[in-house]
């Protein structure tokens, strides 16, 4: 009889915990029972596995590579269980973790492109903070995350592709005090005034969050429920904000500082600040679990945002027909 999927799970615990005793506890059984899956392996693999000592047992070389095979195969078992589990029992379709800038402006006419393209029941589209983004994939929680990155030293076992690059620029009314400076606009300046953002501000992880967080000090900033919400309290004269680029570019008649062309039809109602270090440039990234581990949906998906056609429906000034917005769930409804 061949090794059992039980007998390698019983030897990568007493690998781990270096005793027959403890893996015996930890799993519910007898340690005569423990022996005997042992005893078997050896007999399987003509290797001892390991020696008994005084403090435990230690591991021949042999055992060394199966504590490793061992290990990985009960992991991808554990995989295999929970997929095979979602496939049948998930009625959600594909789960997306989005952070708030990407849902908002971005998700909407992506799934409505998306949806064309691949035939599907629905995507659940929620926000989240991207420090959470590591955990919520390991969990399952989420097929796939679309937006800001997990930090670096959380992306172990993730797949990070990058699929739109992005700017952001200081603008204010163009009634502002601060569009009759030509700039460079001292900190000072920037910090005598209310800043306006989206949900969550300044995602730290992003780029922009990183140039936020290497001001002099904090200004005061207003967090309105979405940055088209944001970018409308400047317009009206109430403050300033780092607006995406290619959102606010209809609405920016120009630099600080310059005289408003009177023959424009339709006068523009921002401008841009000249600010250090602006634009921030920045990325919005899909990730998901690695190693063959992701929902296939997921694996679509993340190869579908870097395609040409994707970048040109994300950045597209026309409206979404496939995104409501219930709390902070964005419910995306897809036609094949």
């Amino acid at each position: 009889m061949g090794m059992t999927l039980s007998q390698l799970r019983t030897f990568a615990l007493v690998a781990k915990l270096g005793s027959l005793h403890a893996a015996a506890a930890s799993l519910g059984v007898s340690e005569p029972a423990v022996s005997s899956a042992i005893a078997s392996l050896r007999v399987e693999f003509g290797d001892r596995l390991f020696t008994r000592a005084p403090t435990g047992i230690t591991l021949t070389p042999g055992g060394r590579a199966l504590a490793a095979h061992a290990e990985e195969i009960v992991g991808l078992t554990e995989d295999a269980r929970r997929d095979v589990a979602h496939a049948t029992t998930s009625e959600q379709g594909l789960r997306v973790l989005a952070t708030a800038a990407f849902a908002e402006h971005a998700a909407g006419r992506l799934f409505d492109l998306f949806g064309k393209w691949v035939a599907s029941d629905a995507v659940e589209v929620i926000v989240e903070d991207a420090d959470d983004i590591a955990t919520l994939l390991r969990e399952r929680a989420y097929d796939i995350a679309l937006g800001a990155r997990p930090g670096p030293a959380a992306s172990a076992g993730l797949e990070l592709v990058p699929f739109l690059k992005y700017q952001r620029v200081m603008v204010a009314s163009a009634r502002h005090p601060l569009a009759l400076d030509p700039g460079p606009i001292s900190a000072r300046r920037l910090l005598s005034v209310p800043w306006f953002a989206g949900p969550g501000g300044f995602e730290p992880l992003t780029e922009e969050g990183r140039w936020f967080g290497r001001l002099p000090a904090l200004p005061e900033v207003i967090e309105l429920t979405s940055e088209t919400d944001a970018l409308s309290a400047v317009a009206g004269g109430e403050g300033i904000m780092l607006a995406l680029s290619h959102i606010a570019a209809p609405r920016i008649r120009g630099t600080a500082g310059q005289v408003p062309d009177p023959r424009a039809a339709t006068p523009a109602d921002l401008v841009r600040l000249s600010v250090a270090d602006t634009p921030i440039q920045g990325l919005w990234w899909a990730t998901a679990l690695d190693g063959g581990r992701a929902n296939p949906s997921a694996r679509i998906l993340q190869r579908f945002v870097t395609t040409a056609e994707a970048t040109m429906a994300m950045v597209s000034p026309t409206g979404s027909r496939g995104l409501s917005r219930r709390g902070n769930k964005f419910h995306v409804a897809l036609w094949s």
